[in-house]
């Protein structure tokens, strides 16, 4: 517990972390309107290089800071590329683990937004729960002064982590995001297609909302829309692109239908 405080201190000072890095954008999309509800922001090596050339500088020492970090570089990046001309929110991971004190370590993400007048009501913190959970209890702390702050909160990879059922039992996220391993392929796996339709129906009784990531092909995203799945990501709509927001391409059927 002694180190508790130099944890937290190192989050709101933002230690130096000796490596630099950027993000990359990926929409999600909405399928009652075709356009995109949201950006996720992406980690990338500075040159656009991947996610894991990144992950793999972080160490129990500078993970705090790297979350800090993090969540600047995302915002600043996505004004920068234009998301505050659209209606889309942002989506931004975090570490749960990397958060000693809710509302100590969101102070520079407050003030990152507010400097360049970036609506905290469109953010949502994402986390994810294939990083076995430490202190669950911690977590649903998190989760409940981050809605009480106005954010969005979405649990990743719903379905493929240490937690599942367990995790959702203990918290109620204002997302969650179905693991793409559930998604690929669902057109021709009635298990996986039951699963999700479960998962669906569970999530609409605990006001949840469910977002379908990893769509490559028309028959899972048909699939998905005949569960009724409104959001969705994946490559059949945009890759992520490096500091901009990408070009969306959406099959000629879901453009009629939103029509």
């Amino acid at each position: 517990m002694t180190n508790r405080p130099k944890r937290c201190d190192g989050c709101r000072n933002g230690e130096a972390l000796g490596f630099s890095f950027s993000m990359a954008f990926q929409p999600i999309m909405d399928l009652s309107t075709a356009k995109p509800f949201a950006y996720e922001a992406l980690v990338r090596g500075r040159e656009g290089q991947s996610a894991q050339s990144v992950l793999a500088q972080v160490t129990p020492e500078n993970r705090y800071a790297f979350d800090q970090q993090c969540r600047v570089k995302a915002i600043q990046t996505a004004a920068a590329a234009g998301l505050l001309d659209t209606p889309a929110k942002l989506s931004i991971n975090f570490l749960p683990n990397a958060v000693y004190e809710p509302k100590a370590c969101i102070k520079l993400t407050l003030k990152t937004a507010a400097a360049i007048d970036f609506p905290t009501d469109r953010l949502i913190f994402e986390f994810t729960e294939n990083e076995e959970m430490v202190d669950p209890a911690h977590v649903s702390k998190i989760v409940d002064s981050y809605k009480r702050m106005g954010f969005g909160t979405a649990l990743d990879d719903f379905g493929a982590g240490h937690a599942g059922l367990n995790l959702l039992a203990r918290f109620q996220p204002d997302i969650i995001k179905v693991d793409m391993e559930l998604v690929r392929g669902l057109d021709a796996s009635l298990p996986k297609r039951i699963i999700i339709d479960a998962i669906v129906k569970m999530c609409a009784k605990l006001d949840i909302v469910v977002i379908a990531e990893g769509i490559e092909t028309d028959a899972e995203l048909d699939a998905l829309r005949a569960i009724g799945v409104r959001y969705i990501q994946g490559y059949l709509f945009a890759k992520p692109a490096f500091e901009r927001l990408p070009v969306v391409h959406l099959p000629a059927e879901t453009l009629a239908r939103s029509a």
